[in-house]
Parts: structure tokens; sequence; C-alpha cells
């Protein structure tokens, strides 16, 4: 201000400091190159440095922006043009950082120092960066755990939304899992370090992340060809507006020497440049702080311009662990008996069926453990393919399929248990009228046929002389499938579901979370050309094709699709390595939000291009007459649009999860007894 206060305002405290080169300099034209030293010094030298490279970049231009400013005796536009491209530039990196903020939180999650318990039971506090593999850590509630390991002592229910984006604490006990940068919320543990502090699940990602932003997408790329083709051309006509005017016709020489610089610095491709990146940096960053682990720009567009979404469905719509779903007793038996007895039996099979009917009466408080009530089983025998047989209290029992019974129990006159006050019409059946009881049923007939329908494995439990009891077994609809397929469909995506279970269970599944289109008893490679298959459509266009599934054995298929989505990827290298796309967490609720998140950062990009090019051209038509000065160029130009795509890219840091209110009640629900199961085994810290 003072500067200019000399020259415009208060002139008789100007005075002239000397002629150079015919040039009389007074002194607020020195104090102007002082302020071009000053604030162009960077600027300069990186243009030096892009000259010698031969690159036609942006600091090349404003660089002889404001030596031919200096140079035509224009010290005010020069001194202009380096304080606000340097005020510029601070503002861009300012903007960038912000967008880089989720990151940061994440690199910061990570505690600094650790607890360690040495072998003769004393405490140590070391850096958190010097823990080796082996080391037993402690953590109490409310610290952070400072290394990917396994729990050796404790129980606690851990807030993990750091690494998988899942609000609801997860139950941790002796022998799982757990990961650096989650904290404790109950209870006191002991950890076993399983990898050092640069390889731990929250460092990957973060370098994984890093690594996602260096790399460019399509549209980036595109516009750095176009800058390259743009930039020269817009030079020559800012030369030529410069040259052109006063050499053929006489015109101005100072009035069109502002005016090519103007169009100079207007042809700088400053905020067309960063369009890409600063929205590519704000929806992966706020992506990562949500749970959801993008491997690179490219894979954020890809997957809003997807137009089918592949879906497995073991592990992915469905939990990926058999349990029993249901129990119908037979012939005077109860419940709690013939899981007893079918327990006893299994406790000593390997197959996932046998282990899904313990883990559920170990869950139901069915004895079945090892006590003294636990039946007496011997002569145990695997039938392959069939079941199992053995002698439960002296009596021969089998469990297995129903075929298993042929020639033994008879499976089509029997009866339900209906004790209790359980009618046989509550459990869903019609009695058969084969004698005068009103319980009377065909299992055969009516219970296999229905429970199969419903994409259930049927288990018959009983005797040479008779059933005991029906055993369905399942895995799990994931609780929140329905609602994401729902959502996903409403925003406009085909849904697919491609597994390699049977068809009865495919359909079964199909119809339960609302997907119109599935295929059945696919092997890995049929998945891989029935993704090839959905990229082909009429007209001779490649459909866009995403898939989710868990990494291992969908390995083939998540690389042939365009977009492959791993589900559940903490703590599974394979996943998390190979994926393009990781949820972090077990969490289908983050499909919609991933394709929520990818549409707007498309649509982000496509408005902060545009605006950027809109600007210019409006800028330029208005530089010859005068109605724009290099003051507007930089300000609104390069400093005013470089803000504005940034500010319109952090709006991608807003865009969050959504949750069915239902499924977060529940949820809480869950979690909330869950830890109050813990209660009795929380351990004391001033005991420790």
């Amino acid at each position: 201000y003072k500067r200019q206060a000399l020259e415009f305002v208060v002139t008789g405290a100007d005075p002239a400091i000397g002629t150079v080169a015919g040039r009389t300099y007074a002194l607020s034209h020195l104090l102007f190159i002082g302020a071009v030293v000053v604030a162009g010094t960077p600027i300069l030298r990186n243009g030096y440095y892009s000259l010698r490279n031969r690159s036609l970049d942006i600091d090349f231009l404003m660089s002889l922006g404001i030596v031919a400013s200096v140079a035509a005796h224009h010290p005010f536009e020069g001194a202009i043009l380096a304080v606000l491209f340097s005020v510029a530039e601070l503002l861009e990196r300012f903007s960038m950082d912000r967008a880089r903020d989720s990151l940061r939180e994440l690199m910061d999650l990570s505690p600094e120092t650790a607890t360690i318990r040495q072998e003769d039971g004393t405490e140590e506090t070391v850096p958190a960066d010097d823990l080796e593999v082996g080391d037993v850590v402690i953590v109490r509630p409310g610290e952070k755990i400072p290394a990917d390991g396994v729990v050796l002592e404790g129980t606690s229910a851990v807030d993990q939304s750091p690494i998988t984006g899942e609000s609801v604490p997860e139950d941790k006990y002796a022998g799982d899992e757990v990961y650096a940068g989650t904290i404790p919320e109950s209870g006191y543990l002991e950890v076993e370090v399983e990898s050092e502090a640069d390889q731990s699940t929250i460092a990957r990602i973060v370098r994984m992340v890093e690594d996602a932003e260096r790399e460019k997408t399509e549209r980036e790329q595109f516009i750095d060809r176009f800058a390259s083709v743009y930039t020269p051309i817009v030079v020559v006509l800012a030369a030529a507006a410069a040259f052109v005017p006063p050499l053929v016709f006489g015109a101005s020489w100072s009035y069109w020497f502002v005016v090519g610089l103007t169009l100079l610095v207007i042809s700088c491709p400053c905020a067309l440049v960063i369009s890409t990146p600063v929205s590519v940096v704000s929806g992966i960053t706020s992506a990562a702080r949500n749970g959801v682990l993008i491997k690179g720009g490219k894979h954020l567009e890809a997957v809003g311009d997807s137009d089918v979404l592949a879906v497995d469905k073991t592990g992915t719509l469905t939990e990926g662990d058999l349990t029993v779903t249901d129990v119908i007793p037979l012939e005077g038996a109860d419940e709690e008996d013939v899981l007893r007895r079918a327990s006893a039996l299994e406790r000593r099979s390997e197959h996932p069926i046998g282990k899904a009917i313990v883990g559920y009466a170990d869950e139901t408080g069915v004895t079945g453990d090892g006590s003294d009530s636990e039946p007496a089983v011997s002569n145990f025998e695997a039938l392959t393919g069939e079941g199992v047989r053995a002698e439960v209290d002296g009596t021969t029992h089998y469990v297995g399929k129903p075929n298993l019974f042929d020639g033994l129990a008879d499976l089509e006159h029997v009866h339900a248990t209906t004790d209790g006050g359980v009618e046989l019409a509550e459990m869903g059946y019609e009695t058969t009228p084969q004698c005068d009881r009103e319980d009377c049923l065909d299992v055969l007939a009516e219970v296999v046929p229905d429970l199969e329908s419903e994409g259930k494995t049927v288990v018959v439990v009983g005797t040479e002389e008779r059933p005991i009891g029906v055993i369905a077994v399942a895995d799990r609809v994931r609780p929140e499938a329905k609602w994401a397929v729902s959502q996903l469909q409403e925003q406009g995506v085909r849904v697919v579901m491609l597994t390699g279970d049977n068809e009865g269970t495919a359909r079964a599944i199909a119809d339960e979370v609302g997907i119109d289109e599935y295929h059945a008893e696919l092997l890995p490679d049929e998945k891989l050309e029935w993704i090839r298959r959905l990229e082909e459509v009429e007209g001779g266009e490649n459909a866009h094709v995403a898939m989710v599934g868990d990494g291992i054995n969908d390995a083939p298929a998540l690389a042939t699709a365009t977009v492959g989505v791993a589900m559940g990827a903490a703590g599974t290298d394979t996943a998390l390595e190979t994926s393009d796309v990781a949820l972090m967490g077990d969490d289908l609720t983050r499909l919609p939000y991933l394709y929520e998140l990818s549409g707007k950062a498309n649509g982000v990009i496509r408005q902060n291009v545009w605006s950027s090019l809109a600007v210019k051209a409006v800028l330029a038509a208005g530089a010859p007459f005068g109605i724009v000065t290099v003051i507007h160029a930089v300000v609104i130009g390069d400093m005013g649009m470089s803000l504005g795509v940034t500010g319109n890219a952090m709006r991608l840091a807003n865009v969050e999860p959504e949750v069915p209110d239902g499924l977060e009640l529940e949820r809480e629900e869950l979690a909330g007894a869950d830890r109050n199961s813990l209660e009795g085994h929380e351990v004391d810290d001033t005991a420790v």
C-alpha cells in the first residue's frame, strides 16, 4: 500500500532515483522491484528448473510474466503478479492439506509409546516404533493398542472404527486379532505383537492411500494432455496480443503489453490441473476415514461409472459361518434333548455342519461341554458324505442327511413334539392323516422340502428305531444385506449374484435380499466368464462391472472386473493387497456409500473442469477491452478458481455412510449385551 501511495497518491514523496537504459526509476519503482525479489524468488527458481526441463508449466509462465513486466518498465504489474501468485500458492497448499486431514488423522492414531511386560513380570514403557514381533504389550481401557497382534489375556469391547469404520465396538477375547490404533473400552488386554510398527494394518492403509493419491486418474491424464496443447496456444495468443497491435497498427505498447501479460496469466492452467487431484484426495481420504480403502483415483472414478455390481453370496451377502436356524423335536424329545445328543456326536466331527451344531448347543446352554451330564459317546464313526454314527449312552445314534435313515427309522410317519402349548400349525405344518394323533408329520414330504426351499441344509437326528429331531443349518444373511441391495438398486445399479452354491439356496438368498438376477453352481472360472458376459451389452459398447467378494476364492472374478471390491479386508493380507477397493469391515452398508461417494466425486470433477475453462474463457474475452487486468487474472482466474475447485472438492468429506435406524439399534443392543457378558471376565487393573 505504501508503494502504491507513493506512485499514485503522494507523488511528491516519490522522487526519481536514477535513469537506466533511458528509463527513469522512481522510489516506488524500486520498492515494486523489491517486492518482486521477495515474493518472486521461489517462483523464478522453479521457473528456471522448468526452463531447463523444457516444461511449459505454471511456474515458467509466471516467471516469464514477472521478468517481462520488470524488463518492460511495468514493475507494478510484476509485483502484483509475484505477490498474488505467492499468496495463491500458499492458499492452494493449505487447501490440499485440508483435503488430507483425514489421512493425517489416520497417521496420528497409533500411540507413540507402549507398555511391554518383561519376562520377570515388570513393566517398561518404550517407543511404539521399537516394538518387536513377540513382545507382550499391556493395554488398559482407553489406551490405544500400539501394534497389530493377538490377545493373550483379558477381554474387552474394542473400538475398531479407525480400521473398519464400524461405530459399534467389537468384543475381543483371548486368541482374537486386534489392530494398532484401536481402543479397548471396557477391559484390560495383554497383546502379543505380530507385526512391527511400519507393517501394521493402519500403516499399510496410510501407505496405500498415499500411493493412491499419487496415481493419476484417466481424467487427470486427459487434462494434463489438454493443458500441454492448450497452454502453448494461449501463450502464442498472449504474445500476439502484446506485439501485433503496436507493430502492425501503431497501438500503445504499454496498453497492449498489459493485455498480453493478462492473457499470459489467464493461460496458466493452475485451477484446471488441480481440479481432479484435489477431488481425488478429498474422496479417498474421506473413504479411508469411513472404513473403505480405495487403491487409486481411477478406481474411485470407475465405481461411479460401473453399470453392474456382481456380488458373491457366501461371506458377502451372508456371514460366511453356518449356524442352526431350526430345531424340530420329534417323538416326545424336546429341543434340548435333540441338541444334546446331536452335539455329543458332532463334537467328534470336523465337518462345518457339525461345528455349527456344537457351537449352537454351547451358545444355548445345552451341556455337551465335557461335564458330568454330557452323554457318554463311544464307537464314533464318520460316514463319508452322509453323516456320523456313534453309541450314545449305549444306544446307536445317527446324525446326517435324511437318506442316511433309509432302511432305518421311518421318516414318512413321525410325530412332532408339541408339548408345552406348541401346536403343529404354529410350526408351519399341517397334520398328516396317517393315524389318529393330531401331531402326525411326514418329514421327507413336508419338513425337508420346506426347509431346503429356504436355502437350509437339513440334518436328521435319531436311532435305528425312531427319529428324535430335525435340525436345519444355514449361512445367515447379513442383517444389512437387503437394505444395501435396495439402496444400490435405487441408485440405478444392476445387482447380480454369482455363487457356487446350489440352485435352491441361491434362489432363497436372492429372494430374501431382493436380487432379481442370480447364477448358481459356478466354479471360480465360471464366475470369471459371467463377469465377461455382464460386460457385453447391445450396441457393441462394454458395460463397466464391479465385483464384490471375499478377496480369496473370488480372486479371478475380482481381477477381471472393472473394479474388484474385497469384503472384510482388515487383517487379511491377500484382500488388502490385491483388491482395487477394500471394505475394511464386513459391512455391506459401505457399498451404497461407496457408489454415492464415487458418483459425487465424478460430478465434482466435471464441475471443477468445466467451471475452470468457463472462467478462463470469460476473462480472456474481457482482457483486450481493458475490462480484465492482471489483478483480475490472478485473483479470479488463478487464486479464486484454485480456492473454488478446492472448496467444491471438500464437499466430498461430508459424504457419510448411511445405516438404517433399525439396524443401528440392533447392533448397539447386541454390542451392549456382549459387553454385559464380559463383566464377569474383566481383570482388575489394580490387581494387575
